[in-house]
């Protein structure tokens, strides 16, 4: 496997990644911003516009009574998308799997 080209590397949406995974876990109590900006090296405006960003997409929700972040709903969607398509996925291999090992 090559290495990824680094010209396609974006500091700014490597940070919004990295704040996906901070956030995660965090589903209940949330991070404050200045948790997320501390954890991430970096000021507190670039937090307050990725949080928008993330936001925008339904990856990220503020708690009304706290002011703190947790993941949004759209990540709990992607799980469990993928989760769907494994089983399916494991439901046909146990079909293949049954018609090769069958005995005649």
């Amino acid at each position: 496997m090559t290495a990824p080209n680094q010209n396609y590397i974006n500091a700014a949406q490597q940070r919004l990644l990295k704040a996906i995974v901070l956030l995660a876990g965090n589903e209940f109590a949330g991070l404050a911003p200045s948790d997320l900006a501390k954890a991430l090296k970096t000021n507190p405006s670039n937090v307050t516009r990725d949080l928008a960003n993330l936001k925008e997409a339904g990856l990220a929700e503020q708690l009304p009574d706290t002011g703190r972040w947790r993941l949004g709903p759209k990540v709990v969607q992607i799980a469990v998308a993928f989760s769907a398509q494994l089983a399916t996925s494991a439901d046909r291999l146990d079909e293949i799997r049954q018609r090769y090992t069958r005995q005649p």
